[in-house]
């Protein structure tokens, strides 16, 4: 079972397209905490990382293949899913897998036939996806340092995602959208993410692969580091690891 497949950076309001909304916080759970440290304080006290985009990656090339067979444009079906009126509610647990596939089979079938909506629908909700290894090396290194904790525009099945990827124990916490109620770039969830970390927000790192996230950090005293490799990101959590921006992984 899969996730989100993970929203086109330069378009869309949104693995995850990124909306606000509201609900309860969950609460949190218990924390596990990183060995103390030795030598130089580093300038973060916390890392919060984005989930679809950084980590997790998706295979969409069978959605392609059906595009272009029923003479769709590429992207028209991740278009439609990540309509904000089709993907908030999913990303707010408001909705279920199946509602979902069936609000993107809907509105597509109004561009192909009935058949063909409903099998694009069908293979973009299930797509297979894959985490970057050397991402994960990087965000255990973290978590061996300082608190860590993913902050995700997430679906209610995450958690057995990240169990399937091998991840459950990647972060000491997850904040998920789903189950919080509020969704990036919503303030809320960087405080909530920020308080599970037990840090200020002025010493955390928030890592994600979109701007307007970014930018929503940063506004309330984050440090802003926009996801493009994992060379970038290497770079950006030396201060935590002590690795060189030039180090072999």
């Amino acid at each position: 079972m899969s996730n989100v497949p993970a929203r086109p950076r330069a378009t869309g309001p949104a693995p995850g397209h990124d909306s606000t909304g509201t609900g309860p916080s969950a609460a949190p759970a218990p924390r596990s905490v990183p060995a103390p440290r030795t030598g130089p304080a580093p300038p973060f006290d916390a890392v919060l990382c984005d989930v679809d985009g950084v980590i997790r990656h998706y295979d969409t090339d069978g959605v392609t293949r059906l595009e272009r067979a029923v003479g769709l444009p590429e992207g028209t079906t991740a278009a439609v899913a990540y309509a904000p009126h089709n993907d908030l509610p999913l990303l707010l647990g408001r909705i279920s897998r199946e509602q979902w596939q069936e609000s993107i089979a809907r509105e597509l079938t109004g561009r192909v036939g009935a058949p063909d909506a409903e099998r694009l629908a069908r293979e973009f909700v299930r797509a297979d996806f894959h985490a970057d290894p050397v991402v994960v090396d990087l965000l255990r290194r973290v978590r061996e340092r300082c608190p860590l904790v993913l902050v995700t525009n997430a679906t209610v099945w995450l958690d057995a995602d990240l169990a399937r990827l091998g991840l459950t124990g990647l972060a000491h916490q997850v904040v998920n959208s789903s189950l919080v109620g509020v969704a990036k770039p919503d303030p809320r969830i960087y405080g909530i993410a920020a308080e599970r970390a037990g840090a200020a927000p002025a010493r955390c790192l928030f890592v994600d692969d979109r701007e307007e996230n970014i930018e929503a950090a940063v506004a309330l005293g984050m440090t802003g580091h926009l996801f493009r490799d994992a060379a970038g990101l290497r770079a950006a959590l030396a201060p935590v690891t002590g690795a060189g921006p030039s180090s072999v992984l």
